[in-house]
């Protein structure tokens, strides 16, 4: 799980982070349509209006939640590549890096890829917009870094194609469907999955 690096400067005694950690289990085991705002304060132990201290809103914490999990996901795909000549080990250790996860991450990836509608609406909250905004800003850059990576690999001639911008976006979208269906106690694996979904990847960019 990020950490909310906004909250850096609040007091050891903050619960900010139990917050999130309990919105997260949650929202991701049973939707957060279906949570009621007032459990989460009952599972930190604190009361509801203590809540709002630290966020104006349900839909506040969900997108933070989701803001959390995009720019980690842009932070892991820039570390996974860094100093990787070869597109396709790049492509490799990014596809890697992208479904490396504990089971709270992946109620995280999961929460986000059920709520990326949000993203497309204007919000009245000032809280809730910054934090749309800056997921949509996240969601460009991520974007951007897997074209990026596909157009150095078309470049010098390891994959095939004439629009790297449409195979990123391809290739994007089959690494995080995953979380939409995978289950810790599953009969895949993480690592089973990860498996497959790289050699598909390879497939799918490979010349």
């Amino acid at each position: 799980m990020t950490v909310d690096t906004g909250a850096r400067r609040e007091s050891p005694r903050s619960k900010r982070g139990s917050i999130l950690t309990a919105a997260i289990e949650q929202f991701g085991r049973i939707g957060y349509e279906h949570t009621k705002w007032a459990s989460i304060a009952d599972e930190v132990g604190i009361g509801q209006t203590a809540l709002y201290h630290y966020f104006e809103s349900k839909a506040h914490c969900l997108l933070t939640i989701m803001r959390l999990e995009l720019a980690d996901s842009a932070d892991r795909f820039v570390a996974a590549i860094e100093g990787e000549e070869n597109p396709e080990k790049a492509l490799r250790a990014a596809v890697a890096a992208a479904l490396r996860a504990e089971p709270i991450d992946a109620l995280q990836r999961r929460i986000l890829q059920n709520h990326m509608d949000l993203l497309a609406t204007p919000r009245q909250s000032e809280k809730e917009e910054a934090e749309r905004l800056r997921s949509r800003e996240l969601v460009q850059e991520i974007e951007q870094n897997w074209t990026d990576l596909i157009a150095r690999g078309v470049e010098t001639g390891a994959f095939a194609g004439d629009d790297p911008r449409v195979l990123g976006r391809l290739v994007l979208a089959v690494v995080i469907s995953v979380w939409r269906w995978y289950r810790p106690d599953g009969a895949l694996t993480l690592a089973e999955i990860t498996e497959t979904v790289t050699e598909t990847a390879v497939r799918m960019v490979r010349a």
